[in-house]
């Protein structure tokens, strides 16, 4: 049994065979309609979600399984002090897979551990995403053909941001990736992202303080939203919620081919009428989630054959 708590769980070859999966998926839905008929999903959001845990109910439908679970810590066993080690002992008991979101850093981790069923971390504080990672992934692929030999900026809230702290540890195992860090000081990238994951890597990298001088030589602009919940005192955040904007004017300094990319949801960091670019393609890249949600669940419940190594 294989569970996916961090994106390196998958090899780089696993993760190339599951977004090649997703790519048939996309391109024909109708053959997957009944792969995973009578088989349950379990959503187990601690933590609002829109995207994430709808796109994870949308992809177990459209394979012809079923859903349950519940949106908020609220309305579970955890407000009454059950945790999380009970929890997925119970849901074992009563669905087949399960996507865990949680405030608590780890807290996947520590489902995976006592789950009788695969557990995908679906977000866990500030720490890690997998499934946004793979749909990144999955949209540079689709939009650039290749992974490597590309300069991505990472734009916005990099301190807190576990989307791209995520997509930094799986972009280092691609040959000439280049990085650029945006943001502004308080929100930088942390240490241990740079020394433990970028440097190790050879990869150049650096910090800039301001999107337009670096425009020009982007690939790949992976904005984030400067995240309320992830702030200790109001005021730092009203101070510094606005630091970026992406405006029709600074993407024309852009290349041609350029990529934008956003795990959304977006507050104000992304001018509206930048939704017109062809450029942009964070909405698209929502909707790609479902089908890479929809070859993870096949692949971690067995039922497609040749995606996972064997130990």
């Amino acid at each position: 049994m294989r569970h996916l708590i961090d994106p390196l769980d998958l090899s780089r070859q696993e993760t190339g065979r599951l977004l090649d999966l997703a790519e048939k998926i996309l391109d024909k839905p109708q053959e997957f309609a009944h792969c995973c008929d009578g088989k349950i999903l379990a959503t187990l959001f601690f933590e609002p979600s829109t995207r994430t845990r709808l796109s994870f109910e949308s992809a177990m439908l459209r394979l012809g399984g079923q859903v349950l679970g519940f949106s908020n810590a609220q309305s579970s066993s955890a407000a009454k002090g059950e945790s999380v080690a009970d929890t997925i002992r119970m849901i074992s008991g009563y669905a087949d897979i399960a996507a865990m979101r949680h405030f608590k850093e780890g807290a996947p981790f520590v489902a995976a551990r006592y789950a009788k069923i695969p557990v995908v971390n679906a977000g866990d504080g500030g720490h890690q995403h997998p499934t946004q990672t793979l749909t990144d992934l999955f949209m540079i692929q689709r939009r650039r053909g290749r992974m490597g030999g590309l300069t991505i900026g990472l734009c916005g809230d990099l301190k807190f941001g576990r989307t791209v702290h995520s997509l930094i540890k799986s972009l280092v195992r691609y040959e000439d990736v280049r990085f650029v860090f945006i943001s502004p000081e308080e929100l930088r990238t942390p240490g241990y992202i740079l020394k433990e994951v970028v440097e190790p890597s050879g990869h150049p990298w650096r910090e800039v303080r301001k999107m337009e001088e670096v425009m020009p030589e982007l690939d790949v602009l992976y904005m984030t939203r400067v995240q309320r919940e992830r702030f200790f005192n109001e005021e730092d955040y009203v101070r510094l919620k606005d630091s970026y904007i992406l405006t029709p004017e600074k993407l024309r300094l852009g290349k041609p081919e350029l990529t934008v990319l956003h795990p959304l949801p977006r507050v104000n960091e992304i001018d509206q009428r930048v939704d017109e670019d062809p450029r942009a393609l964070y909405f698209e890249q929502a909707r790609g989630g479902v089908y890479v949600r929809m070859a993870l669940i096949l692949t971690l419940l067995g039922l497609a054959p040749g995606i996972l190594e064997e130990d």
